[in-house]
């Protein structure tokens, strides 16, 4: 089967008529056997499902990972051991991350998967001169499609004709109203926005009829092009898991070279038998190896997950909870995600008052303002019949919904010019009542306003008449003062509004003779008095104008990346508190190369006009910038997915967003809201700080057992630990005190700060200071534990007893420590702040006790109990070893260091 496409066309800047020869087709459509012809020939208008790996060779994808071969390593050795309980424990943990990581999979696939459910099911179609309704994978190019409010575009479609055609293309473009069409061609080079005689796959018909002529099916299509683009663009790592690679790598490479060396000295220098020697180097392998480093990591993750969820934002993929915490730019879409994709009108001018008004979106919430004044709108004559008229002249309706909002049965700005009316106080049923309809003239395209015939019950008949400013004030002789109409005025006043971002239409009236029952376009004449004019946008929300400020304080840029036209962004822009002058527009991008966009993008914090593909090269550019900082994306379009994938994380809004978004994003959010973004960044930070926490946590611990093998060997002395007592304590404070810091509250200050560089390994240099340092006080407190005992006559069982508790009690101690990176453990916060890590205490407590005093633990673990003052010195040593980790922190803190 012959699936290739006609070669791609500027079918926007043809007539018509040149399309319609060009794929040899009619206005009457195809003949039924040449619709089966080309169907051979072309295929269905259905997108190729991608190809998945099966279920098996996904999962064991999975354990490819350097952390994962090192883990198992420990596991098998373990179990070399004969310790089945330990091997069972490490083993679990692999599995658990190879399932979590198995469930995780496959987020570009089912991206693909939306994307081709963006298509429609259904199209009515001319066949051999009759209508037909079809399976839209049965449509060809050449087919004339007939489209109506409501429908969904099957196919690209070249109008051929268009009666009040208005198309939603907020999916596609990021156009935030619905786009007037016509048939008529416009420029080659005209972006995907502006070409008003196309109708593209996937939007949705807002109101009005027209016919088009199929020119792409299935993967020729704008939304088959973009499914083309996610299924391309490779997914990156998080930081999280490249910081986590590089961790294993490094830490792998010390065991081996560590465990060499020791070899080694041990056999040939020391003179050691090679059993010995080798059972020491095991040993010493075991203790180094962080083998619960992955479990707390992941239930790190899971919590932040937990804690984002009850703030509306899900997570799709456990690392990306962490790596908002590390961007350093959001770019954000602004239809639906920093507006609520809700005309609101937000000026009124009046012949006396330009009056502000507040409120955002079709809830009838604010108030009206001038000079910063709140103005009661019953006072205000021009106000309310401004209002009277936007009221009537209206075929909008707005409902409550079963949560409680406001949902629009009808035009968007209808809406805002209704939900202005109900803000003013007036009520739709009593103003119909007291002013009736008789007639109207519904919006044409070519008339370019709407107007309504009303009467009072007394005799009196008044023509209501709203539309685009530059017609209905050519159809205004007076002003509502009763003045001749000043239009070099109004028209300043207009192009103010217009250079703010608002579309401004025109409120007029004018009363016909008594008696009057028809409406004709003979009564639209200049006689109209001029009421007002409204601006209208789609407003930031206020919630998000606190976010983006609140995201700025914390280091990381917003970007507004649109598809409305300039003007419109840049005004939101400002109203945002961005960097709105000389906004790019994607026509400029298409000029510049990469080191231009990357000037130009340190310029300005708005771009306007942009393309799927303009989004991808954003993304590229603002990555490439620095130290490869990382970039997030948001949107809710099918044209945002590519972006959103390719983005270091991906937002989606939960709401509006398509499936197609939903399915490439990391993060979703339910609510829709920006600010909800700011919250997930705070928590992104939290998570990493509590990370980190653990690996300042853990890596003293694997250090200082670590630390007692390698000095054993090399001083010739009997072990102080054995390989089951060292993974004894891994697992009893791994499943106790460093699940602990999972739970930590955020620092003081972690939204004051800026984002991490991309390019920062896991362990800093400040921690890794940190670490040695505790390391060689937890060695220096376990040996003066071990040299006590066997000084003073105790056997080997009991000294290993007593290293043992050592070790577990001064992580008990260090925890406490550890809570703040350099804030004084000795305030309230410490002790009250988390009442998790006072269980995790006392449960180890426990256990350890269990594990000196058990018979059954002693004869497992070969331990014996300990007496009074055994656990007087341990309790001391720990003691003087938080007092001294306190002392350094307090050195930071003078030096000016909050973070590590």
């Amino acid at each position: 089967m012959n699936r290739d496409a006609i070669p791609p066309e500027t079918w926007h800047a043809q007539a018509a008529a040149e399309v319609l020869q060009h794929l040899a087709a009619s206005e009457t459509g195809l003949s039924s056997r040449e619709a089966r012809e080309r169907l051979a020939r072309y295929g269905p208008n259905r997108l190729a499902a991608a190809e998945r790996p099966g279920w098996l060779r996904r999962f064991a994808a999975q354990f490819h990972n350097l952390l994962i071969y090192v883990l198992l390593a420990a596991g098998l050795t373990t179990l070399w051991l004969d310790d089945l309980i330990d091997a069972a424990v490490i083993f679990g943990v692999v599995l658990i991350n190879a399932v979590i990581g198995f469930v995780q999979e496959g987020k570009a696939e089912r991206a693909l998967e939306a994307v081709h459910a963006m298509l429609a099911s259904h199209a009515m179609v001319l066949r051999d001169g009759e209508r037909h309704e079809v399976d839209a994978a049965q449509l060809v190019p050449g087919d004339v499609v007939l489209v109506e409010s409501g429908t969904r575009v099957p196919a690209d479609l070249r109008l051929l004709t268009a009666r009040n055609l208005r198309i939603d293309e907020a999916a596609l473009t990021g156009e935030s109203l619905p786009v007037d069409k016509d048939s008529a061609p416009v420029a080659a080079l005209a972006p995907l926005a502006e070409r008003s005689g196309m109708a593209y796959a996937g939007t949705v018909v807002a109101v009005g009829q027209g016919t088009g002529l199929v020119v792409a099916t299935a993967a020729q299509t704008e939304i088959g092009r973009i499914g083309r683009m996610v299924s391309e663009v490779q997914t990156l790592a998080t930081p999280l898991t490249r910081r986590l690679d590089q961790f294993a790598r490094q830490i792998t490479f010390f065991i081996l070279l560590v465990s060499v060396a020791t070899f080694l000295w041990g056999s040939r220098v020391g003179g050691l038998p090679p059993l010995d020697i080798f059972l020491a180097v095991v040993g010493l392998a075991v203790a180094a190896i962080p083998e619960g480093l992955p479990a707390i990591v992941t239930i790190t993750l899971a919590i932040g997950t937990a804690a984002m969820a009850g703030q509306r934002a899900i997570v799709r993929r456990l690392p990306a909870v962490e790596t908002l915490g590390s961007v350093g730019v959001i770019c954000t879409d602004k239809t639906g995600t920093l507006t609520k994709n809700e005309m609101t009108a937000v000026r009124v001018l009046v012949v006396a008052d330009g009056v502000d008004v507040s409120g955002a979106g079709y809830a009838p919430e604010g108030g009206f303002h001038v000079d910063g004044q709140t103005i009661a709108p019953e006072r205000h004559d021009g106000v309310m019949r401004l209002a009277r008229c936007a009221l009537l002249c209206n075929d909008a309706r707005l409902h409550r919904d079963a949560q409680g909002g406001w949902t629009l049965a009808g035009d968007p700005t209808e809406g805002a010019l209704l939900t202005l009316a109900l803000k003013a106080g007036l009520d739709l049923a009593e103003e119909a009542a007291r002013m009736p309809r008789i007639d109207c003239l519904p919006f044409e395209s070519e008339n370019r306003y709407m107007a309504t015939l009303h009467h009072d019950h007394r005799g009196r008949v008044l023509a209501l008449l709203k539309g685009a400013p530059e017609r209905v004030l050519g159809l205004c002789v007076r002003d509502a003062a009763g003045q001749p109409l000043d239009t070099a005025a109004w028209q300043a006043r207009m192009d103010g509004a217009a250079r703010q971002g608002q579309r401004v239409l025109a409120l007029a009236e004018c009363e016909l003779p008594a008696g009057t029952t028809g409406l004709t376009l003979e009564h639209i004449t200049p006689r109209f008095t001029l009421l007002g004019l409204v601006g209208l946008m789609d407003p930031p929300r206020p919630e998000a104008v606190d976010a983006v400020a609140e995201c700025l304080r914390a280091g990381v840029r917003v970007l507004m990346i649109t598809g409305d036209h300039a003007t419109t962004a840049a005004a939101i822009g400002a109203s945002l508190g961005l960097r709105d002058g000389d906004p790019i527009t994607g026509s400029e991008i298409d000029t510049l190369d990469d080191a231009a966009l990357s000037t130009r993008l340190g310029q300005t914090d708005v771009v306007a006009r942009a393309s799927p593909e303009h989004k991808l090269r954003l993304v590229a550019a603002l990555q490439s910038q620095g130290q490869g900082q990382l970039v997030a994306m948001t949107g809710d379009g099918v044209n945002d997915a590519p972006a959103l994938k390719a983005a270091d994380i991906g937002v989606a809004m939960g709401q509006r967003g398509t499936d197609a978004a939903r399915e490439a994003a990391d993060l979703v959010l339910t609510d829709d809201n920006f600010a909800t973004i700011a919250h997930a960044v705070r928590e992104g930070r939290r998570v990493f700080d509590n990370i980190k926490k653990s690996l300042l946590f853990i890596l003293p611990t694997n250090g200082g057992e670590a630390g007692l093998i390698l000095i054993a060997v090399f001083a010739g002395l009997a072990l102080p630990v054995t390989a089951g007592q060292i993974l004894w304590v891994n697992m009893v404070t791994s499943i106790t005190l460093d699940m602990a810091l999972a739970f930590e509250p955020a620092e003081d200050g972690v939204m004051r700060r800026p984002p991490r560089p991309a390019s920062e390994p896991l362990i800093t240099r400040l921690l890794f200071l940190r670490i040695a340092y505790i390391t060689v006080l937890m060695v220096a407190a376990t040996f003066v534990v071990y040299g006590w005992e066997l000084s003073r006559g105790s056997s080997i069982e009991v000294a290993r007893t007593a290293v043992v508790n050592m070790l577990v009690m001064s992580e008990i101690f260090y925890l406490f420590n550890v809570r703040h990176f350099t804030a004084s453990a000795f305030r309230w916060e410490t002790l009250a702040g988390n009442r998790i890590a006072l269980w995790a205490c006392a449960i180890t407590l426990g256990l350890q006790a269990l594990f000196t005093y058990a018979p059954p633990m002693q004869a497992l673990f070969g331990t014996a109990p300990l007496d009074a003052w055994s656990w007087l010195l341990i309790t001391a040593l720990a003691s003087a070893k938080f007092v001294v980790v306190e002392i350094e922190k307090a050195v930071l803190r003078r030096l000016g260091v909050r973070r590590m």
